[in-house]
């Protein structure tokens, strides 16, 4: 349903060899997917697809077996890597863009895996498909790192081994060179922007300025790279979408994309959906169910809002 707040209308190719194959989860393989939104529903907490041109209001379910956390669409559209729970275990999940078998990827207490990984998050593609970076707990420690494994499973790499800061969901550069991530004391003190190169170099940290206390999910980076979206979290409580330059010297120069004033409203979960705007979910602490909604970036003052997608969370787009 749409409705004025605050006065504005709230409205790669994978690798050659392929995962376990666990039967069961998916779908006929009948799904058509080009381009547009991957989500949950809280409700069953399954995979669904939305095409851009398709119906929003009927979108197509990928997934079954509900426990799903996080999807995230591949570079080149044909697959989507998940984290599904079950009990206290979780695994990294995989499934065609299409529909079809889900297959596991990697799972928690992996033997490759010499601290222990449990409590898997955000995964995400390679922009060639080929790896997964996601954020996982090593053994009993009290804080997040970030870890790789190939897409046929194999070759399990901590990349902030001994970290003493934690790191939230991870965002490729458009080179694959190295992740953009929020990083701090702890998943709920995100306070900097962790620039964290896959060559095993040292991560490089940014302030996130303009009153924004911490990331409160995902910093998203821009296609072409020169750009990183991320929902900052105000004194007040308030989530915001904001954009920021980044380049060899960090971010600078967040701006707020959105002008939504009322106190109970939250934005989260930036995805790019053009060079120029984002898709992000958008919810309402005051009752209703949250949905996804896009904005435009770049006009140098905040926008108006368009929904997207009704009864939907944790989105991702693609492919770009």
């Amino acid at each position: 349903m749409r409705r004025f707040i605050g006065g504005v209308l709230a409205v790669g190719l994978l690798g050659a060899c392929e995962p376990i194959d666990d039967g069961g989860g998916g779908t006929t393989g009948d799904v058509l997917f080009t381009q547009g939104f991957a989500f949950v529903r809280e409700d069953d907490r399954n995979v669904y697809v939305v095409d851009d041109d398709g119906d929003p209001n009927s979108p197509q379910k990928l997934t079954t077996t509900g426990g799903v956390y996080w999807p995230s669409v591949s570079r080149d559209g044909r697959s989507i890597v998940f984290v599904q729970r079950t009990g206290t275990a979780t695994a990294l999940r995989t499934v065609p863009t299409s529909g079809g078998t889900t297959a596991t990827l990697f799972s928690s207490g992996d033997a490759s895996c010499p601290r222990g990984c449990t409590n898997f998050r955000t995964p995400t593609f390679s922009p060639d498909g080929r790896t997964v970076v996601f954020v996982f707990s090593p053994g009993n420690s009290s804080v997040t790192s970030l870890g790789r494994v190939n897409s046929d499973g194999s070759g399990f790499v901590e990349l902030t081994p001994n970290t003493t800061v934690s790191y939230g969901a991870p965002s490729f550069l458009p080179n694959g060179s190295a992740v953009i991530a929020p990083s701090g004391s702890g998943l709920g003190q995100l306070n900097q922007i962790a620039r964290v190169p896959l060559d095993g170099s040292s991560p490089r940290f940014s302030s996130l300025g303009n009153g924004v206390l911490a990331v409160e999910n995902r910093v998203a980076v821009s296609p072409n790279g020169s750009q990183v979206a991320f929902d900052g979290r105000l004194s007040s409580g308030s989530v915001r979408i904001y954009v920021a330059s980044f380049g060899d010297s960090g971010v600078s120069g967040a701006q707020r994309v959105t002008d939504l004033t009322a106190a109970s409203v939250q934005e989260t979960w930036p995805s790019w959906t053009r060079s120029n705007q984002l898709g992000f979910l958008f919810v309402d602490a005051s009752g209703g169910d949250p949905g996804i909604y896009r904005a435009t970036t770049g006009t140098g003052t905040p926008s108006s809002v368009s929904l997207a997608v009704p009864s939907a969370a944790e989105p991702s787009y693609g492919p770009l």
